[in-house]
């Protein structure tokens, strides 16, 4: 198994550098990088980066980019990182593409933190793509939602089934 991994910013991406004036946020590597070197995975990896983005910043613009991206690329098992904030809105924009499967995923507390969900989330979106053979997939929690049949909970941040 084969697994392309798109990175479009959010938390999970977050490094805090220091700057002169204090810390301020930017969006680095692909967390998945670092996060699979440790792993010893199973199965090979691309890692690619469509754009380094806060999902609140995301456009249009990037998710016709992104769907492009998924409808031209030969990849039949998807893994996306990106921003908890409008991951919803970006794996409906995606819709289901056939033939392909394909999980977003982010994090609360970005990877670079040692308390991080990150890996765990990585983790859980990997081993939904070892099951799955079509459809777009939310994986958040310890959870995997279909795209169109999740919420994010505004008082507790988590994601729930719809």
């Amino acid at each position: 198994m084969k697994i392309l991994i798109i990175q479009t910013g959010g938390t999970i991406d977050k490094d805090y550098p220091k700057t002169n004036n204090g810390y301020a946020f930017e969006i680095n590597e692909p967390a998945s990088k670092r996060i699979l070197e440790n792993a010893f995975p199973g199965f090979e990896y691309e890692i690619v980066s469509l754009f380094r983005k806060d999902s609140q910043e995301i456009t249009r613009e990037d998710r016709d980019k992104l769907k492009s991206y998924l409808l031209n690329h030969s990849a039949d098992k998807i893994l996306i990182t990106h921003g908890s904030d409008t991951l919803i809105e970006t794996a409906q924009f995606v819709g289901n593409i056939s033939g392909k499967a394909i999980v977003l995923t982010g994090a609360f507390i970005p990877e670079r933190f040692t308390n991080s969900d990150a890996a765990f989330n990585i983790g859980v979106a990997i081993g939904a793509l070892n099951l799955m053979h079509e459809g777009t997939f939310i994986a958040m929690n310890g959870m995997v939602f279909l795209a169109n049949r999740v919420e994010k909970n505004a008082n507790t941040g988590m994601f729930e089934k719809q």
